[in-house]
């Protein structure tokens, strides 16, 4: 059995001190049941500890989302103009009163808090029976029988009433281990058959085999290599995707041997992570070398998150926290990890938003893949309604989907695509979805919230990437293809941003929606099928097969005004 559910170890409770100090407690959070396929086998010994964390309503988070659009809006006086570290504090802090209440309450009952990963937070270890008392819960042990996985958590639990204005929720008490998904939506032997012919910049061995020349090709992507050391493109890794330098050295070999084979990329490791190059995998492998073999010279450092956690959110959670407690944030994060966001309980999932736009202040593109299901979410089972992804619907965030082919591209049919049920849609996206709605007319009719956040943003080739996997040369179909590429397009048009006394590009979803269309290539043909229909049809302009379309590095130079 696998367990990822709470810390646990012997304790006494004797040694926490003080005794509870009783008092009227309200309802902080509930849901009416386990996800699908847990079930409660029993109450946990009551000296079981468990891990929890805090976490603290911040100060003005909305003041922070008014300053993250102030320097990322085209025509902004504050134009590319990013928050320090300190500033970024300054809003996502919490009140001083806030701290005081929700410490007082800690001491009273001989809790004893330390700081979080950032000042949101307060981590506190209790034994099941004080947990039980102090926030009126039950926890219990819940396993799920399809996954093996086993966690203690509760159903609900209050804190008083002079607590509760303070506190945003208590992790992960009600949030229950999620499997994260690959980005990945097939692997198959290289093959050269299609039905695409390709763009008469690109060779015709791209046909049914993309290669980083096949990209550079398609996209105008420059081989020179990048020459600004403050640029940096940051790739997440979660679930034991490992990545080989030495298949590295064979990719850059094969596929760009006009760059040096001794060209690497850094790694940290984070919750007990680690990279053993010797169980190289498909995913990391994919992200290294289509990072480090695209963004010619750009330092790339790969993220490798462990399972020292509460499952895969938890390392989501940690991984941005730590890039936000950095004092120097990435300029690029590209990620091809993502979860069903019926999953993933609203407050955290808001949580881990403005925690991106906390990133985004300070300068940081973030990229995500949009999913491998079409209008579903990855989870299985059947729909009867079109499931969104996470965090897709973020909106501090720029959603990556898929193309296949080059002339003309089309939506690659695994392309994830649809409507947040969580976030709503932002202004900046506003007039290109609502007219996307409009010629979609009653198609697809309630079974997607239209008023919800959209995505994919962009999109690019998805399809037939030749990964070098343990010596071996495999092919690839997935958005953890289409993603670190524009992931690193990006850091390329960073280095020349950067080589030009400018700031980097920033968060991009204002621009790509305002002034960016200009730079991208428009898809306007196929669908992403799922839930038993033909999912949204791609179309002129932005729709949520492949968002505004792929990438044109020479386009974006003129857009940026530099060479």
């Amino acid at each position: 059995m696998v367990a990822a559910g709470l810390l646990v170890f012997s304790f006494f409770t004797l040694t926490l001190g003080a005794p509870l100090v009783h008092e009227l407690l309200h309802v902080h959070d509930a849901r009416s049941a386990a996800p699908r396929g847990y079930q409660a086998t029993g109450a946990p010994h009551p000296d079981t500890v468990l891990s929890l964390k805090l976490a603290l309503k911040q100060n003005d988070p909305t003041g922070l989302v008014e300053k993250l659009y102030d320097v990322s809006t085209p025509g902004s006086n504050n134009y590319r103009r990013f928050l320090s570290k300190a500033e970024v504090e300054s809003y996502t802090a919490p009140s001083a009163e806030g701290l005081a209440a929700v410490t007082r309450w800690l001491n009273k009952n001989g809790v004893k808090a330390t700081p979080g990963a950032t000042s949101q937070w307060l981590n506190i270890e209790v034994p099941v029976a004080k947990a039980n008392t102090l926030l009126d819960a039950e926890f219990s042990v819940y396993e799920n029988k399809d996954t093996g996985v086993s966690a203690i958590r509760t159903l609900a639990y209050s804190v008083p009433a002079n607590v509760k204005p303070y506190l945003d929720f208590v992790y992960p008490a009600t949030t229950f281990p999620i499997k994260v998904n690959k980005a990945i939506s097939s692997v198959r032997f290289p093959s050269s058959n299609s039905t695409h012919t390709p763009r008469a910049k690109v060779d015709s061995s791209c046909v049914g085999a993309i290669t980083p020349s096949c990209l550079q090709g398609l996209y105008n992507i420059p081989t020179k290599p990048a020459t600004q050391a403050t640029n940096s493109l940051a790739v997440s890794s979660f679930v034991s995707s490992f990545a080989s330098k030495s298949d590295l050295k064979s990719f850059l070999g094969k596929f760009r041997p006009d760059i040096s084979t001794a060209t690497s990329f850094d790694v940290q490791t984070l919750d007990g992570g680690k990279n053993d190059e010797s169980q190289a995998s498909l995913e990391g492998s994919l992200d290294i070398q289509y990072t480090v073999g695209i963004a010619t010279n750009v330092p790339t450092t790969f993220f490798t998150v462990g399972s020292d956690n509460g499952g895969d959110l938890d390392g989501f959670l940690n991984l941005v926290n730590s890039l936000i407690a950095a004092d120097t944030a990435p300029t690029v994060l590209t990620t091809s990890f993502g979860f069903p966001e019926a999953l993933v309980s609203e407050d955290l999932a808001n949580n881990i938003c403005n925690a991106y736009a906390q990133l985004g202040a300070r300068g940081t593109s973030i990229l995500f893949s949009s999913g491998d299901s079409g209008v579903d979410d990855g989870q299985g089972g059947e729909c009867t309604v079109f499931r969104p992804t996470f965090p897709s619907g973020c909106p501090f965030v720029t959603v990556v989907g898929a193309t296949q082919g080059t002339a003309p591209e089309t939506a690659a049919p695994f392309s994830s695509g649809g409507f947040s049920n969580y976030f709503s849609a932002p202004k900046y996206q506003s007039g290109e979805v609502s007219g996307y709605l409009k010629t979609l007319g009653s198609t697809n009719s309630g079974l997607f919230n239209a008023s919800g956040r959209a995505y994919p943003d962009v999109s690019a080739a998805g399809s037939s990437y030749q990964v070098t996997v343990n010596g071996s040369v495999t092919s690839v179909d997935g958005t953890s293809a289409s993603t670190p590429l524009f992931a690193s397009v990006i850091a390329l048009l960073n280095d020349r941003l950067l080589s030009a006394a400018e700031q980097p590009m920033g968060f991009l979803n204002p621009l790509l929606y305002s002034r960016g269309k200009s730079a991208l290539n428009d898809v306007t043909e196929g669908n992403n099928p799922g839930c038993g229909t033909n999912g949204f049809p791609a179309a002129a302009g932005w729709d949520p097969v492949t968002g505004l379309g792929t990438p044109d590095f020479n386009k974006f130079l003129s857009l940026l005004g530099i060479s």
